[in-house]
């Protein structure tokens, strides 16, 4: 899966961690870096599915990765090498 910007790679404890679980797992990782981190957008591995699932114009990228670059990313938090990506914009 493609990344943008500073990449911070975790692995859990709970292989088998669930959506919920690994958002809050990046939500505290992207905190040790920046003051206000914003979760623009995100992948599921196993699923394929990623938000938002826009037509965005483009065939080349997924609309996740078209809307994240398009409006700033520059953190890609991966959880479980590849199981759930979420692409962050830092704030101060």
């Amino acid at each position: 899966m493609q990344t943008i910007g500073r990449v911070l790679k975790i692995v859990s404890a709970d292989r088998n961690i669930e959506f919920a679980g690994a958002k809050d797992l990046a939500k505290q990782k992207a905190c040790e870096v920046c003051g206000d981190p914003m979760l623009l957008s995100w992948y599921i591995g196993s699923t394929g599915k990623g938000y938002p699932n826009l037509e965005c114009g483009r065939e080349d990228k997924p609309a996740w990765i078209v809307y994240a670059e398009s409006r700033g990313c520059d953190l890609t938090i991966d959880v479980n090498s590849g199981a759930y990506i979420f692409y962050y914009l830092r704030l101060p």
